[in-house]
């Protein structure tokens, strides 16, 4: 199967999400899958079957319990696979930081210098009608 039709699968990246997070138990993430997704613990033992059998996930046996574990190298493939990608969005991200970073540098400014002109204003209240 190839990577992309393991991480095509909404349940298998929020398995993969809670991994990230750290080692968890397979009841832990049988929980949380449950509460989100409505679907029973044999489906969600199939889903991280697919994930170890894939090499996305690992498992060791602690006890009684088993601990799931994300394998970062099937992750570094597909960020190798998307590198012939990231010229096409990189620039886009970048003048994007740029603008974000103007319009922060700008109401910066702004704000100093209202402060230095005494632009603020002060906070009296508003009295309506003929004062006692």
């Amino acid at each position: 199967m190839h990577a992309f039709d393991i991480l095509g699968d909404h349940v298998r990246r929020r398995i993969l999400e809670l991994l990230a997070e750290g080692e968890q138990t397979s009841g832990a993430l049988c929980a949380v899958i449950r509460e989100e997704f409505g679907i029973s613990q044999p489906a969600v033992s199939q889903h991280l079957k697919v994930l170890r059998e894939a090499g996305f996930a690992t498992v060791r046996p602690e006890g009684t319990r088993r601990l799931y574990a994300v394998n970062p190298e099937p992750l570094r493939d597909i960020d190798t696979w998307l590198d012939r990608f990231r010229r096409h969005w990189t620039p886009h991200l970048d003048a994007l930081a740029t603008e974000l970073a103007r319009g922060e540098r700008q109401r910066r400014l702004r704000e100093e210098a209202a402060g230095q002109t005494g632009g603020e204003t002060s906070r009296q209240p508003r009295t309506t009608g003929s004062t006692p």
